[in-house]
């Protein structure tokens, strides 16, 4: 059977990943609550959105790990991503567009992971100061979130390339690294030689930000599949609430013109703001930038998107599905997403995605419109 997905464009989903496993230290894993603290919920709605809470996972707390000094805290790292991928999953499937917190980048495996549960093929905009391609091979720290671009696209740690079944999670040409402005030499290597997109700091400046954008857009196809939006908060020029701030990097009125126009693609799946740490930001100072930043540029896709995506219809089945029997044209009211309590965590049914109709999917402005799902019994992952 198949499941059909509907967007509500004025739904956002909030998960938090409150996570510093990955990282160099700990008091990113306070990031979630931080910015709820900050008003981004309330500044959500304030710009027109409807906004669910679904809660925390469990914490992952950074140690020291001299036992695997090339891939520090791996179960931690793997539990926080296993918790966190059904509730992806289950936030797509609700219409809302996912909106993940964390501390530590790896959660992109998570939720791209959780997205191709419904889409076959998943692009990634990885705005970062870093490339995050070394592997435990070439790391000098161990640092499991100096890995992530390497772990998506099937090279490194074999317990984070095998989280997805069948790796890689992202092909190398549908990766975008936007704003990156310092690499090591392993990782200038590693790139030399891949076709992964990449749009240095320097060159979006060059380019100006909305038409680096829109290249990077067209480069992985986002305007015609679904893609993942990163945002590591270092890749704003002399942001301090974080580990390691980047100098040189993008301005933060760069990194606003590039973010709207990712944020107005009708193809966004998700979004994750990864890397504030609140324990580097006692008077708020960053918190509050964070916040007026994703509302800025959120408020701004729900004026763009909103009025003008029209309910059609997109499923994602197997080759066996028969067509899914909800009918677009009588919609019946759709029950709210019930929010999580921390630590909880969403089931999710088993779907096999073996189609290329899953590459597109509806959008709807109609906050009441629903959607029928369908499921076979074994999943991707």
């Amino acid at each position: 059977m198949a499941v059909k997905i509907i967007r509500q464009a004025n739904k956002i989903a909030v998960l938090g990943s409150p996570s510093s496993a990955a990282a160099m230290a700990p008091g990113h894993e306070g990031a979630p609550a931080a910015l709820r603290a900050a008003g981004l919920l309330e500044r959500l709605r304030s710009v027109g959105y409807a906004v669910t809470d679904l809660g925390d996972d469990p914490p992952q707390l950074y140690k020291p790990d001299a036992e695997s000094p090339r891939a520090r805290n791996l179960p931690s790292v793997l539990a926080e991503l296993e918790a966190l991928k059904p509730r992806v999953e289950q936030a797509v499937k609700s219409g809302a567009l996912p909106l993940i917190l964390s501390g530590d980048c790896s959660v992109a495996l998570a939720t791209i992971a959780g997205v191709r549960r419904y889409f076959r093929r998943v692009s990634l905009v990885y705005m970062d100061c870093d490339a995050d391609l070394h592997t435990p091979a070439t790391t000098t720290s161990g640092c499991v979130d100096g890995m992530v671009v390497a772990h998506l696209t099937g090279r490194g740690a074999a317990e984070m390339v095998r989280f997805w079944s069948e790796p890689p999670l992202v092909r190398e040409p549908d990766v975008a690294l936007f704003g990156v402005n310092r690499m090591e030499p392993a990782e200038e290597d590693a790139l030399r030689d891949s076709p992964l997109r990449r749009y240095f700091a320097d060159d979006v400046r060059t380019m100006g930000p909305t038409a680096a954008a829109q290249a990077a857009i067209e480069r992985i196809h986002g305007s015609g599949h679904e893609f993942v939006l990163h945002l590591d908060v270092d890749v704003i020029a002399e942001f301090q609430a974080t580990d390691n701030p980047g100098a040189g990097g993008l301005r933060l009125e760069e990194v606003r013109e590039a973010l709207q126009v990712f944020a107005q693609q009708s193809h966004l799946a998700a979004i994750e703001v990864t890397a504030y740490n609140p324990t580097k930001d006692t008077d708020g100072t960053g918190a509050r930038m964070i916040v007026d930043l994703l509302a800025d540029v959120l408020g701004k896709r729900l004026e763009i998107i909103g009025p003008a995506v029209a309910p059609t219809e997109s499923v994602a089945a197997s080759p066996a599905a028969a067509p899914a029997t909800a009918a677009l044209s009588s919609p019946q009211p759709e029950p709210a997403l019930p929010a999580v309590a921390p630590g909880e965590a969403w089931s999710s049914e088993s779907l096999e995605l073996d189609s290329e109709s899953a590459d597109t999917v509806a959008e709807s402005t109609d906050a009441t419109a629903s959607h029928a799902s369908g499921e076979t019994d074994e999943p991707h992952s």
